[in-house]
């Protein structure tokens, strides 16, 4: 049913929780992840306002890429451990754009994403990230929720 699924991941809280989530679904017929990383262009402007006296951007998107690639392939592992096909992507961008343009690039069945990413604050400004992909994907979405910490929280 879900044959190929898109992974994008800011590493926030949910990774663990979702990885464990795309591990059960191979046994529903699941055979391949995309495991996507987006490199927030906004990010990188902001340090290029801020650093272009002192640094070559080139230089500083490389070491950013590098260190997602670096985060990504545990993740990969742990996946192709579980028996499935996986793929890396790193791409840079508008996070929920890119996700959206690479569900389509991919063919995916289905996108697993965390309901909150790295930052409450800003999810709470600018809409979230995951927000955005559940209203404007033409593909299933499921929401992994923030894990609680206790029967109150």
């Amino acid at each position: 049913m879900f044959r190929k699924i898109l992974f994008p991941t800011d590493f926030s809280e949910e990774t663990d929780r979702a990885i464990g989530f795309i591990k059960q679904l191979r046994e529903a017929g699941t055979k391949e992840v995309i495991l996507l990383h987006v490199i927030d262009e906004r990010t990188i402007n902001s340090l290029e306002r801020y650093t272009a006296k002192y640094a070559d951007m080139s230089l500083v998107v490389q070491d950013i890429t590098e260190k997602a690639l670096q985060a990504l392939a545990p993740i990969e592992e742990d996946l192709q451990e579980a028996g499935l096909q996986v793929k890396i992507r790193v791409e840079h961008g508008i996070p929920f754009s890119q996700i959206l343009r690479v569900e389509i690039e991919e063919d995916v069945s289905l996108t697993v994403i965390g309901s909150h990413g790295r930052s409450n604050i800003t999810g709470m400004l600018l809409g979230s990230v995951s927000e955005k992909v559940i209203r404007k994907s033409e593909r299933p979405v499921i929401v992994i929720k923030r894990g609680n910490n206790g029967p109150d929280a």
